[in-house]
């Protein structure tokens, strides 16, 4: 079987040669890396002016070329969205983000969900602690008190499949709190990353709503921003004709999950796709009032085991410094990444948009190291 590497390149005529080339430059020595499968890249001028996408990997008799509008598994970019949903029910009244999970989920669910020294503090969890990770909630993907963690049972290959009874058995049983549902009053709170708390948060918004977790998307999200290539697997279908999906990998083993990717609740999507949807949501096209985008920043706190990565409502900071940042001046990147390597940023103060994967189970932290390189990349004559 013969296997070849091929780049396929999308820009419009507003992006410079030489900045197509210097990306281009970047895309290829990313997947020239050993152990990296493919890559699918792309990035933005905030007012869509400029666009530039790419991907490159092997094509052969298993694999597809791949091309910058061949959809992937998002991960937990779909926290973006979830959030965005979380917003929009908050401003019609439907829940209130102050409120305990007490009011929307039965005590079956909540009872001794989050016990510390011995005293349930579930009540105290509020909607806000969850979609902050602030709650304290555990984190149903690590190790548990005995045997191995999900996660590591899935990169091994292991095809798992669960609900929402197991995401609350598992952290009732398999696991603890880590710390106290925090004081949202004060200035800054202890915050450690659960996919538990957003599994809490779809199940509240199904509740609080009569919807499925799907139909929200559609008729909230994916159906008015016309993102026609994004589909919740096993819930809902992409609206047009859409590419199959590029594989996920654990370095140079591909994976087969599909059990897994459609327990997770999360979304498969393009980067055209996102970039749209990530515009519309920064411009609070996807709200009623405008300002309510400004909730997703109200705070920023470091996330524990993550030292680089500091956490709002639903969103990722990542701080570029002044020495790797195109114009030697500090920078953030404002956004959602994925435990499969992929992302999703804004730069404001480039107002650039980013988004992509490398479909790599074992890549979480690759996506920071790109997104700088692309930034650089793009804005060289900055630095000149």
């Amino acid at each position: 079987m013969t296997t070849r590497t091929t780049t396929t390149t999308v820009k419009d005529a507003h992006v410079r040669d030489a900045v197509d080339a210097r990306l281009t430059a970047v895309l290829e020595h990313l997947v020239a890396r050993r152990g990296l499968h493919h890559a699918n890249l792309a990035i933005m001028q905030g007012d869509g002016d400029r666009r530039w996408s790419a991907a490159s990997g092997p094509s052969s008799s298993e694999d597809a070329p791949l091309h910058p509008s061949t959809p992937f598994f998002v991960a937990s970019i779909t926290k973006r969205f979830i959030i965005t949903l979380v917003l929009q029910a908050h401003e019609r009244g439907e829940l209130d983000l102050d409120a305990s999970i007490t009011v929307y989920l039965p005590a079956a669910v909540t009872e001794g969900l989050h016990v510390r020294r011995g005293v349930d503090r579930t009540a105290a969890i509020t909607v806000r602690h969850l979609a902050s990770h602030t709650s304290g909630l555990p984190d149903y993907f690590d190790k548990p008190r005995t045997g191995r963690s999900l996660y590591a049972r899935l990169v091994d290959g292991d095809d798992l499949t669960w609900d929402f009874d197991d995401v609350v058995r598992m952290a009732r049983e398999q696991h603890r709190p880590h710390f106290a549902p925090q004081d949202l009053s004060a200035d800054r709170q202890v915050a450690r990353y659960s996919d538990t708390g957003f599994q809490f948060l779809i199940r509240i918004l199904e509740t609080v709503t009569g919807r499925g977790f799907g139909d929200l998307l559609e008729e909230r999200i994916v159906g008015p921003l016309g993102l026609e290539h994004t589909w919740l697997p096993g819930r809902t279908r992409p609206a047009a004709p859409t590419p199959s999906p590029s594989p996920l990998h654990a370095r140079d083993r591909r994976l087969e999950l599909p059990g897994m990717i459609a327990s997770s609740n999360d979304l498969m999507s393009t980067t055209a796709d996102l970039l749209t949807f990530q515009r519309a949501l920064l411009a609070g096209e996807l709200f009623d009032d405008a300002s309510t985008v400004q909730l997703l920043t109200e705070r920023r706190n470091r996330l524990r085991r993550i030292v680089t990565i500091s956490y709002g409502l639903g969103t990722m900071y990542f701080r570029v410094n002044a020495l790797a940042a195109p114009g030697r001046r500090p920078v953030d990147l404002i956004g959602h990444s994925g435990s499969t390597g992929t992302w999703l940023f804004h730069c404001p103060e480039l107002d650039l948009h980013l988004a992509g994967t490398v479909d790599q189970a074992k890549g979480q932290a690759l996506p920071f190291r790109l997104m700088v390189r692309m930034l650089r990349a793009w804005g060289a004559e900055e630095d000149g």
